[in-house]
C-alpha cells in the first residue's frame, strides 16, 4: 500500500543534477509531499542516482506556450 498521496500535485520536486553552474545536466527523478504533521515529507523516486547530487525544489508554475513559439 502506497502512502503517497497521488491525488494531489507534489510539493516539491526531486532532481539529480550532474555538473555546475550553466553546463549542469537536472533530471527530474521524483516528487515529495509534506507529513500532515509538518515535520517531514514522503519522497516517491523514480531513478535512484549513482552519480550528481539530489536537489528538491518547489515547482516552477507551468506557463502554456502558443502553437509556434
Amino acid at each position: 500500500m502506497s502512502r503517497t498521496p497521488t491525488k494531489n500535485r507534489p510539493y516539491l520536486h526531486v532532481y539529480v543534477v550532474e555538473g555546475e553552474g550553466e553546463t549542469a545536466f537536472w533530471t527530474k527523478i521524483g516528487a515529495a509531499w509534506p507529513h500532515e504533521d509538518g515535520d517531514g515529507f514522503n519522497l516517491q523516486l523514480s531513478a535512484v542516482p549513482l552519480h550528481g547530487r539530489l536537489v528538491i525544489r518547489k515547482p516552477k508554475p507551468h506557463v502554456e506556450r502558443e502553437v509556434g513559439q
